[in-house]
């Protein structure tokens, strides 16, 4: 789940920063549901975690409605931006890059936000257009495409919005080519909104993924759908994803070395769904891969995954714990001339 980070990169802060050679590099995405931070320095031809912070602050909540961000969602989102930026100073970063996502684009408030943001914490959050959004997130998840594959989907299931990117690897040593990408208006948080308790109703669960695949379908991404059934498989970057894959390895608690890279039939993806749907809130929320906080939102979130599922019947997806944050590191460390360009990092 994209809310635990590595649990070495706690404890061993203090003491990488007392001995650390190489320079330290941060990453902050601020989306719609998430505040998540890394820091990192580079390691071979990847890098490894030195610290981390993730909190889900639903800074979208209301959003739709009003149009504009709400006060006790800034409020969450301050907060955690604030624990943020003291990891930040602490880690004395060679350099450092915050970004702000869907919420912030679309809210009418979000740029009076952000300048409070910066008088408050000293972060300066940029904010980024889909397109970046998209290509950041398979950035982050390069090096889990199969190299056999002859095209992969990448899906970057957020609060506020999916992003859909069909992938073409070129091999080691050149990272993947992006044929075609979309941003659809459909997150988890929005979504949780709209329809809320009701997903639990087989019905209108199936009538939320109808309407969504009718809106995938008609997007430049569904032409590589036969490839892609023919010799390519998804990508799923997301607390989505990642929860489903908890799920189903039945982990008491979220490992994430267990459930990044892992490969899940899409059978196993349904089958999650209809576990976490039948066990009502009350299930999910005691689920310790789910827990209260995203209790409503695994719903939604499988109702989009399920819409991919329609429009791209590939057999197989590849779960990523990583993404637009990984992105973020990787595209600053190769600009700094410390991480070679191979299109395969690894994360340590």
């Amino acid at each position: 789940m994209d809310e635990a980070e590595t649990p070495a990169t706690q404890a061993g802060a203090g003491a990488g920063r007392a001995r650390r050679s190489r320079p330290a590099f941060a990453a902050l995405d601020l989306g719609t549901n998430n505040c998540r931070l890394l820091i990192a320095e580079p390691a071979g031809a990847g890098f490894r975690i030195v610290d981390g912070y993730s909190q889900i602050v639903r800074l979208g909540e209301g959003l739709a409605a009003t149009g504009a961000l709400g006060d006790a969602a800034m409020t969450r989102a301050l907060g955690a931006l604030a624990v943020c930026a003291r990891k930040v100073r602490a880690a004395q970063v060679a350099r450092a890059r915050a970004v702000a996502t869907q919420a912030c684009r679309s809210a009418a408030n979000g740029a009076a936000f952000l300048e409070r943001v910066a008088c408050e914490t000293g972060l300066q959050l940029d904010v980024i257009d889909p397109e970046e959004e998209a290509r950041l997130a398979v950035a982050g998840c390069a090096s889990l495409i199969d190299p056999a594959a002859r095209i992969a989907l990448v899906i970057d299931i957020g609060g506020g919005s999916t992003e859909l990117s069909v992938v073409e690897p070129r091999g080691a040593g050149s990272p993947p080519r992006i044929l075609d990408w979309v941003s659809t208006p459909y997150g988890v948080v929005t979504l949780a909104e709209r329809w809320g308790a009701r997903l639990d109703e087989p019905a209108v669960y199936d009538a939320l993924v109808a309407e969504i695949a009718a809106a995938f379908a008609i997007t430049p991404c569904a032409r590589h759908a036969d490839a892609l059934v023919a010799g390519g498989h998804l990508i799923g970057t997301s607390g989505t994803v990642t929860s489903l894959a908890g799920v189903h390895l039945g982990l008491p608690r979220y490992v994430r070395a267990k459930v990044d890279g892992l490969w899940m039939h899409m059978d196993d993806v349904h089958a999650a769904a209809v576990h976490l749907r039948e066990a009502g809130p009350e299930g999910r929320a005691a689920n310790a891969c789910i827990g209260p906080e995203r209790a409503d939102l695994v719903g939604p979130g499988a109702a989009i995954l399920e819409a991919v599922a329609r429009v791209w019947p590939a057999r197989k997806i590849r779960v990523a714990d990583r993404g637009l944050r990984e992105g973020l590191l990787l595209g600053m460390m190769q600009d700094a001339g410390v991480l070679r360009r191979t299109g395969r990092e690894r994360r340590e």
